[in-house]
């Protein structure tokens, strides 16, 4: 029998059992390895919601994740038995217009495992998947860090979306896994004047230690201030802004940091309405773009690990085994020990 999470209302976790599945033609059977935990699953699991998304109960956990594959469907030729892969959740319609034009990570029908009819998710011992959407692992990346693809792959593509490249100078807003894995992406595109924000000075330190240029502390609640303690901090108005926490403040901090003619990427999930300074960054033609996961980057982000460039081991602090997962969303939630990355292993 199969094991996998599932949330059942607010705070109601737990196991449940069914028979393992067979697979279809184009998909693959997977024994799970390692499945990291991410701020919108305990959003779903504590709030019902993650950003307008509400949760629909019963609802299957788990989509940063790592596995060994167990079998193969009649059509897949690029897999076999033994290949440990990174899993890419979600399942595009593949046929729409945007799709088709590469933009599949905002196809209609495109989302994470957790819907009943889907079947388990990935916190889960045996998982079914398509198999395009496994990306095999080379032998020097391991399962841990292969679980982390899936957050890494986020700043990749919010990195692309805010233009990054080399010379640039960056203000991340948050330092939470997100926003640690926005700092890698953006250090390896060749930003070399970066200042990440926090209100926890322990993450400010993980922060510099992988390689911010400079980090601020965020004792107050005016953004206007901020912003001009961003400018005399990094000796400029920086180009490319990532906000990775979602917070009002920080995303109208974001607006009057961010130098006219530059980018600011929402990449942290906040509520669903705002209210923010949105005149002042038209008026100096400041773009506000949104990212929803990612799209063709799990084998850069793999490339990346392989080769040496980024190194996300740093990330993980915590390992749990899988029956003590909820004993990993406390901890997670709570960001005790110096929580940023927990790893829950599914063997």
């Amino acid at each position: 029998m199969n094991k996998y999470v599932v949330l059942h209302g607010i705070g109601d976790l737990r196991i449940e059992k069914e028979p393992i599945p067979d697979v279809g033609p184009h998909e693959v059977l997977l024994k799970m390895s390692t499945v990291g935990l991410c701020g919108s699953d305990l959003s779903n699991v504590y709030k019902g919601y993650a950003g307008d998304h509400k949760a629909s109960f019963p609802l299957s956990i788990g989509h940063e994740a790592s596995g060994v594959v167990t079998k193969c469907g009649s059509a897949v030729e690029h897999l076999k038995p033994g290949d440990r892969v990174a899993v890419e959740p979600g399942g595009p319609c593949r046929i729409c217009d945007l799709c088709t034009s590469g933009k599949y990570n905002v196809c209609k029908a495109a989302c994470f495992h957790g819907k009943p009819s889907r079947g388990p998710a990935c916190l889960a011992r045996y998982f079914k998947h398509q198999a395009d959407l496994c990306f095999k692992l080379p032998d020097d990346v391991s399962q841990e860090e292969g679980a982390i693809i899936e957050p890494l792959a986020v700043g990749i593509h919010a990195c692309r979306r805010a233009n990054i490249t080399l010379g640039s100078s960056v203000l991340i807003c948050g330092a939470g896994p997100i926003g640690l894995v926005n700092l890698l992406s953006a250090k390896a595109m060749g930003a070399t004047n970066i200042l990440v924000t926090d209100i926890r000075e322990s993450r400010l330190e993980m922060a510099k230690s992988m390689g911010a240029t400079h980090t601020m502390l965020v004792m107050e609640d005016d953004p206007q201030a901020l912003a001009h303690n961003v400018e005399d901090i990094m000796g400029c108005m920086p180009e490319s802004t990532l906000e990775c926490t979602g917070v009002e403040s920080s995303i109208s901090t974001a607006i009057y940091a961010t130098r006219s003619g530059g980018v600011i990427v929402l990449v942290g999930i906040g509520g669903s309405k705002l209210t923010l300074p949105i005149v002042n960054a038209a008026v100096r033609e400041v773009d506000i773009r949104g990212v929803y996961r990612y799209t063709n980057c799990y084998p850069t982000a793999i490339d990346m690990i392989a080769k040496g460039i980024i190194d996300v081991k740093p990330l993980i602090t915590h390992r749990f085994r899988f029956d003590e997962f909820k004993n990993a969303f406390e901890i997670f939630r709570a960001g005790t020990d110096g929580a940023i990355k927990c790893m829950i292993s599914c063997e």
